[in-house]
Parts: C-alpha cells; structure tokens; sequence
C-alpha cells in the first residue's frame, strides 16, 4: 500500500472510532486479526451487541462508494474472526456487522454508518 494510501486509511479508521465513540460504542479492538482475516473495529454498545466493523475510505468517489467495495471474500474472513472473537469472549450477546465509509469533505472526513450491513 502506498504510503498516500496509508495514511488516508488510518485517518479513515481514526475518524471511524472518534464517529463510534461519539455514538456510545466502546472500542474493543482495533486491527483485531484472527488467521487471515482482520476486522478493522470491534466495538461494544452495552452489554448485549458486539459489532464488527469494516472502515472503508476512499479519496474520492470516482470510482464508486467505498461501501460497495467490500468483497464477498472480505465477508467470509469478517465471519471468520467474529465467530473465534465470540468464542475468545464466551460472548452470548448479538452481534452485528456494519461498514462506515469515509470520504473526504469540505471539513475534514465525512463518515457514513452502514448498520447490518451484511451477515
């Protein structure tokens, strides 16, 4: 990865957890990696959700928006490391998968959550 490209994805997924935090998430894991698969967020709403998140940011939309570009592959390693976190954690709760988009705007990073945004 390029460095330009670096540095936009850790601005993405420090913008991501400042937008989750702000929402009342509390931040698990960041970079959480289990095999092959990492899931760049985990993060805790109470007692009862778990929720794994994809950050995708993207310079521009040009070339379309960065939630369409989570692969079907991505999802299958997303599965993976949500069921071995879950065992790690005896977690009984529930569990969701969202995906938050981060673009650049006239202030800064423009962040969209995506909820349930597969299974």
């Amino acid at each position: 990865m390029s460095t330009k490209a670096h540095r936009l994805g850790q601005a993405g997924e420090d913008a991501a957890t400042a937008f989750l935090l702000s929402k009342g998430y509390e931040l698990l894991h960041r970079g959480y990696r289990y095999s092959r698969a990492e899931v760049d967020l985990v993060v805790r709403r109470g007692q009862e959700l778990l929720v794994f998140v994809e950050v995708k940011a993207r310079s521009s939309t040009q070339f379309g928006y960065p939630e369409t570009f989570v692969t079907e592959r991505k999802k299958q390693l997303f599965r993976l490391a949500a069921e071995h976190l879950q065992e790690e954690l005896a977690w009984n709760g529930d569990i969701r998968f969202d995906i938050l988009a981060v673009t650049p705007a006239t202030e800064g990073l423009r962040v969209e959550h995506f909820e349930d945004a597969f299974y």
